[in-house]
C-alpha cells in the first residue's frame, strides 16, 4: 500500500506537535531557536545520508510502503519526514528531561 510509511511518519509527527504545544517544549517555547535546531539538525542528516548513498552503505529496499517520490538517487521523500520526526521527538524528549534532571540535582545540594 503506497504512502502507508509517509502516513504513520505525519501522524507521528502530529502526535509529537501536540505534545510539544501542550507542555511547551521546543517550538511553543522558543520557536526561531527550535527551527534553526530543526533545519540543522535536519540538513546534517541529509549530509549523512547522501554521504552513506554515495558510500554504498545505505539504499532503498522494498518500496511496497514508500510513495516513490525520490528527493536524490536512493533517499526517499520519506526520509526527510523520519528526520523530522527524528530531530522533533529528540529535542522535545531533551526539553522535558531537562527540568527533571536539574530538580534531582537542586535536590542533592546539601
Amino acid at each position: 500500500m503506497p504512502g502507508l510509511y509517509l502516513a504513520g511518519l505525519v501522524v507521528s509527527l502530529v502526535g509529537v506537535t501536540v505534545l510539544d504545544a501542550r507542555f511547551r517544549l521546543f517550538f511553543w517555547r522558543a520557536p526561531w531557536r527550535a527551527a534553526v535546531v530543526m533545519v540543522v539538525g535536519v540538513a546534517f542528516f541529509m549530509v549523512w545520508d547522501v554521504a552513506g548513498v554515495g558510500a554504498g552503505i545505505f539504499f532503498i529496499g522494498p518500496q511496497d510502503l514508500l510513495t516513490g517520490v525520490l528527493l536524490a538517487p536512493e533517499v526517499p521523500l520519506e526520509e526527510l519526514f523520519f528526520l523530522l520526526l527524528l530531530c522533533y521527538s529528540t529535542m522535545d524528549l531533551v526539553a522535558f528531561v531537562r527540568p527533571l534532571v536539574q530538580r534531582s540535582l537542586e535536590r542533592e545540594r546539601p
